[in-house]
């Protein structure tokens, strides 16, 4: 039998203000009543099945939050803080406005359309918009409680419409719902976050899935180690100005120390393999996961390609190359087969897209008879754009992977156990993520750039301060705290990019204030360049040291 192994990555960035620790943006909240509990229920209706399930400790850090906010009623969250307004009172412009921003940001053909509710709401609030937006003064409070309300039903997961409760009788009703009917979804929110983390535990002390971690917040590990990373796989690339990352080592280290307490705390056992931020992976980040003493770690077939040639299989395991502390395995995915899931059998009957998948497999199978599958990617962005949340393509997934005679689903430590006569030795590694095997989606634009060049500065201060030893205990905490959020990933993933404005602002934003709010900690004046956006800011100034060179 072949071995497929899948992973299911589950993360989101830091969206809280780091003033107020107000959500700027609820799609924790959201990913997890869609896609986190489909994801559970799906593994709990097929126990045949098994699989790694990766969460991000910052993922974990926000859940609880919400389920703080839930049982205090205590909101920083804006979306239910509408929810829960009571009938009578004047909304506040801001909470209208934030609304009106984020109420109708969904796939619109599986998750607007479908509701004939929810379409209403956003065709009328098209009509007032109008060229000033002067006619949306004209909507009453309860407009804006229904809203709140629909959009948080249609980002409701297929496992919570179909259990019974509040949720489907809420569709059903459609409009002008009542306090009392808001609190009792509110309740039923606070119930679904309070078991996420223990029901996918559950399944772990089960021995059905293995969970693994990521380092703390995201951190694109590889570039903390070294810019130069990135001109392995693009020699081309540009770099910022700055050198390198001040402390870089010592950073990642803490990332993945902070990693394996929040899993150990949080699941009760240590994780024994890391899943790296964007499958992003580099010499140097390779032998601190191997220091760590993790047993496994991945990326995707474009890295191998890149390290090996054009020629080699990811259905082979590779033991990490000489100089790696440990005995490390690296599974690299099939990138052909994942990318199926995640961008094309949206458009396939549910039934007819786990049949092809299946088959592809089996054609694989039969090509090499004790071959590993390895199967990786996201657990909840790629089920807005399927039909009913891609219920029936996994149901039926599942089910043809639990009756299968020739395909055998494992974690990726059961591969590690099954296949390790069969690794081959990675004789080096180019540096590369699961983004086209380069890190180009996080350094050489010049926004991502002067990014970086803001970041360093930032920890160049904090190094000068922390070295005073004049801080307490719980200030040198915040800081390291801060700075780690800094460190994510995600704000550099959407710098000079071509995705929607609106996620591009936030996400400036967001690194902004983290910055600044690290300066206030640090007690020194945040540098004048950090209130103004960075998209667009680096490319302004080479522009005009030009024309003044000219």
């Amino acid at each position: 039998m072949a071995d497929l192994a899948l992973l299911w990555h589950m993360h989101q960035p830091d969206y809280r203000h780091p003033e107020t620790g107000h959500f700027v943006l609820p799609w924790v909240l959201l990913h997890a009543l869609k896609d986190y509990t489909d994801m559970a229920s799906h593994l709990e209706q097929h126990p045949g099945v098994r699989c790694t399930v990766n969460f991000v400790p910052v993922l974990l850090d926000q859940l609880e939050d919400y389920c703080a906010q839930l049982h205090s009623r205590q909101w920083r969250d804006p979306l239910l803080r509408i929810l829960d307004w009571p009938p009578a009172h004047a909304l506040p412009e801001a909470d209208r406005l934030w609304l009106l921003d984020i109420a109708f940001r969904c796939h619109a053909p599986t998750m607007l359309e479908p509701f004939a509710p929810y379409r209403r709401l956003h065709e009328l609030a098209r009509l007032l918009s109008g060229e000033d937006a002067s006619g949306l003064a004209y909507l009453a409070e309860d407009y804006f409680t229904d809203l709140a309300t629909w959009y948080l039903l249609a980002w409701s997961g297929e496992s919570l419409r179909r259990a019974g409760g509040i949720v489907p009788v809420l569709m059903a009703k459609g409009c002008h719902f009542t306090l009392e009917e808001r609190h009792a979804l509110l309740d039923e929110l606070a119930k679904v976050l309070d078991n996420l983390a223990p029901r996918y535990r559950a399944l772990a002390e089960a021995g059905q899935i293995e969970l693994s971690c990521t380092p703390a917040h995201h951190p694109l590990a590889p570039l903390l180690l070294d810019f130069n990373s990135a001109r392995e796989a693009l020699p081309e690339c540009a770099l910022p100005c700055a050198p390198a990352y001040p402390g870089g080592r010592s950073r990642v280290a803490a990332q993945i120390e902070a990693a394996r307490e929040s899993h150990q705390r949080r699941f009760g056992q240590p994780s024994r393999g890391l899943w790296p931020a964007e499958g992003a992976l580099s010499a140097a980040f390779l032998r601190q996961i191997g220091e760590a003493g993790f047993a496994w770690t991945a990326s995707s077939q474009s890295v191998l390609r890149h390290s090996a040639g054009e020629t080699v299989s990811v259905g082979t395991p590779w033991q990490a190359p000489d100089d790696v502390p440990g005995d490390l395995t690296l599974f690299f995915r099939d990138e052909r087969l994942s990318d199926l899931i995640g961008f094309e059998y949206e458009k396939w009957h549910g039934r007819d897209a786990a049949a092809h998948f299946v088959n592809e497999a089996n054609a694989l199978h039969q090509a090499d008879p004790h071959r590993l599958i390895p199967v990786f990617l996201d657990g909840e962005n790629a089920w807005e754009y399927y039909p009913y949340n891609g219920w029936y393509f996994l149901d039926n997934l599942y089910q043809a992977l639990e009756q299968s005679d020739s395909l055998r689903t494992v974690t990726l430590s059961d591969a590690v156990a099954r296949h390790r006569a069969r690794r081959i030795r990675l004789p080096r590694l180019t540096a590369g993520s699961w983004v086209a095997g380069t890190l180009s989606t996080w350094i050489g634009h010049p926004d991502k750039n002067h990014a970086w060049e803001l970041l360093c500065a930032a920890k160049q201060c904090a190094d000068r301060v922390l070295a005073g030893g004049q801080l307490t205990a719980a200030r040198h905490a915040q800081i390291l705290e801060r700075l780690s959020v800094c460190e994510g990933s995600d704000w550099f993933w959407w710098l000079g990019s071509d995705d929607p404005q609106h996620s591009a602002r936030s996400f400036d934003l967001l690194l902004r204030e983290n910055l600044k709010a690290l300066y206030r900690l640090l007690e020194l004046p945040a540098p004048a360049a950090l209130d103004q956006p960075i998209a667009g800011t680096a490319a302004a100034l080479a522009a005009g040291a030009m024309r003044r060179a000219t």
